[in-house]
């Protein structure tokens, strides 16, 4: 198969990582995969749902968004529809799950919520796994800002965390689909993974056909291949050795 710009089956799309894009969130960046592009904001605020009172600990959540016109079509606001969609409550519980799993809440400082707001301004395909991908960054500056500012000791978290998508497309199996292919994919899955490999989430559908454990094993192997591509990137970008706190633990 012939893929954009001549792409190699095992090869991402190039990354673009600008760090501290909004001026007051307390950590952000714009977080480029190809053509797609997504701004991750992350603020800090002192309380949590009633839920989660009494608890001593934190929280962290996350919101997704198309914005309309990051489509090629006009995408409708959702607060027009009255309520977010059915894709966008799975998009925002699969980053907020992803992220609490690198982040210690016991070490938040308190019962404060970490919001982690991920809008697509320019989509292309694998808009959920740069959320999660730079989502990460942005909840790592907020972090620093929240040590920084004295409210915490030392940044409570545990490892990195990336995401990306495998699948078959003509039968072949490849590496971070744009919509081109995603759109065509016999098999499309979203795989997100800690800084050692290991798995947080696995979303895997034969879309066009079924496929068999030796296919499953390869699109799995790839993905992880792809997500320390980008923990990599991460790792250069903030030059910080996290598994010093999650040694402590």
């Amino acid at each position: 198969m012939q893929r954009s710009e001549g792409r190699e089956t095992t090869r991402m799309r190039p990354v673009t990582i600008t760090r501290r894009y909004l001026k007051h969130a307390h950590g952000s960046c714009l977080f480029e995969l190809g053509d797609t592009k997504v701004l991750c904001a992350a603020t800090m605020s002192d309380s949590v749902s009633g839920w989660r009172r009494g608890s001593g600990l934190g929280w962290v959540t996350a919101e997704y968004s198309l914005l309309p016109a990051s489509t090629n079509t006009r995408t409708r606001r959702e607060v027009a529809q009255g309520a977010p969609s059915g894709r966008t409550h799975e998009i925002q519980r699969l980053i907020g799950r992803s992220l609490r799993t690198v982040i210690d809440m016991a070490g938040m400082g308190g019962e404060y919520t970490l919001n982690v707001d991920c809008d697509v301004i320019q989509a292309d395909g694998g808009t959920r796994t740069a959320a999660v991908t730079g989502g990460f960054l942005a909840a790592y500056d907020a972090l620093c800002s929240w040590r920084d500012a004295g409210r915490i000791r030392e940044l409570p978290v545990i490892d990195y965390v990336a995401a990306t998508s495998v699948g078959v497309v003509d039968g072949v199996t490849c590496l971070d689909l744009d919509y081109s292919e995603d759109s065509i994919a016999e098999v499309d899955m979203n795989v997100v993974c800690d800084g050692t490999g290991r798995f947080i989430e696995v979303q895997g559908t034969g879309e066009r056909t079924p496929f068999d454990r030796d296919r499953l094993d390869e699109l799995l192997d790839l993905a992880v291949r792809g997500t320390g591509e980008l923990i990599a990137v991460q790792r250069k970008v903030l030059g910080e050795d996290i598994g010093a706190y999650s040694d402590r633990l």
